[in-house]
């Protein structure tokens, strides 16, 4: 297993130690998720009794495989913990997430959670938001236009970059599991991702961004020197 994959491994495996018997857990997509998915799978295997919600068919698909049992979020009365990944997080634990095209379902599922705990390794802790290109989803109808007043409201931010429509591997647009297109934004420096989330917000044609401000309580980090643990403050959840 390459070093990083280890690392991730190692915070979906601190993940476990927040899930009782009897919860409702959102699951979240991608690399690091899919560690804590299997994780848990083999606790449900050795007799843990949870209902997961997953964010993505993918994660569907591996939770089926393992034996999770499943459901969606108009059968259950909210969750209890959410876990998922992210691919930056701030000192603010404000994240990107949506790289591998899942943040509409994964913000649902987190804002519909009473806790949400992100596993990452170290490395996706940064100074300031943006080196990762920022994922925006939007509608293919009207998508120049809706370009166009993405571009404009950046601008307006004193944000810079591409903007670029994500592909899939055959060159065609890259379509979420909603339907939707994602444009890529690739800003660099993000010095305020509330003002920015507010201006996307406001764009017809824009069904969601990656900016989850607010919806991390916990974040475990596994870095060379261990794990660490960051909180956020009760005054700012």
């Amino acid at each position: 297993m390459a070093v990083s994959d280890d690392l991730k491994r190692q915070a979906a495996a601190a993940a476990l130690a927040f899930v009782e018997p009897g919860m409702r857990l959102g699951l979240g997509t991608g690399s690091t998720a899919s560690h804590f998915v299997r994780l848990l799978g083999a606790r449900v295997a050795s007799g843990l009794d949870v209902l997961g919600v997953p964010t993505s068919e993918a994660t569907a698909r591996l939770a089926r495989e393992l034996g999770i049992r499943l459901a969606t979020l108009d059968e259950v009365e909210g969750l209890d913990l959410t876990v998922d990944g992210a691919d930056e997080l701030d000192g603010d634990l404000n994240l990107v997430k949506g790289g591998g095209g899942a943040l509409l379902r994964e913000k649902i599922v987190a804002a519909d959670s009473a806790r949400m705990v992100v596993i990452a390794d170290a490395a996706k802790r940064v100074a300031t938001l943006g080196a990762f290109p920022l994922p925006i989803e939007v509608v293919s109808f009207g998508f120049a236009a809706t370009l166009r007043r993405l571009r404009t409201a950046s601008a307006g931010l004193g944000l810079s970059g591409h903007l670029v429509r994500r592909t899939g591997p055959d060159g065609a647009p890259f379509v979420t599991d909603q339907g939707n297109w994602i444009v890529d934004a690739s800003f660099r420096r993000i010095p305020q991702p509330e003002a920015l989330a507010a201006a996307l917000a406001a764009i017809p044609g824009v069904v969601e961004h990656g900016l989850f401000i607010g919806l991390a309580s916990t974040v475990l980090l596994a870095g060379e020197a261990g794990l660490e643990r960051l909180d956020r403050t009760p005054d700012t959840r």
